[in-house]
C-alpha cells in the first residue's frame, strides 16, 4: 500500500518560512502526481501545489512565487517550501499522490481533492 507520511509543519510569525516534508513508500514516482493540500476547518480542501514525473509544477493562484514544490526520488520525499507566509496560510496540510498525469488531475480542469487517491495525516501550519 502507498503510504504517505508529513512532517516539518508548526507554529511561525507573519513572513516566516517553513518547509514541509512528505515521506512516501510502497511505490515508485513513476506515473504518480504528487501534490499538497490544505484545509481548514469548515472549508473545503484545496490544492496548494502538484509535482509530475518529470518534475513540471503547479501552483495554486493565491501561493505562487512564495511556494516551492519539489521532491527527492532518491529518498522518496516530497517537500514544500514555503515563503513570506501570512495568516491566512494557516491550515492543516496534506500530502497527496494519485496514479495519473498532474494536467488530468491539478490542470485547467481543476485541482480537486476528491480526484487524488492516497493521503497523508496531515500537518498543521499555523501563521500567526
Amino acid at each position: 500500500d502507498v503510504q504517505l507520511v508529513e512532517s516539518g509543519g508548526g507554529s511561525v510569525q507573519a513572513g516566516g518560512s517553513l518547509r514541509l516534508s512528505c515521506a512516501a513508500s510502497g511505490y515508485s514516482y513513476s506515473s504518480y502526481c504528487m501534490g499538497w493540500f490544505r484545509q481548514v476547518p469548515g472549508k473545503q480542501r484545496e490544492g496548494v501545489a502538484a509535482i509530475d514525473d518529470d518534475g513540471s509544477t503547479t501552483y495554486a493562484s493565491d501561493v505562487k512565487g512564495r511556494v516551492t514544490i519539489s521532491k527527492d526520488n532518491a529518498k522518496n520525499t516530497l517537500y514544500l517550501q514555503m515563503n513570506n507566509l501570512t495568516p491566512e496560510d494557516t491550515a492543516m496540510y496534506y500530502c497527496a499522490a494519485v496514479r495519473a498525469s498532474c494536467s488530468v488531475v491539478a490542470g485547467k480542469r481543476g485541482f480537486v481533492a476528491q480526484w487524488w487517491v492516497y493521503w497523508g495525516q496531515g500537518t498543521q501550519v499555523t501563521v500567526s
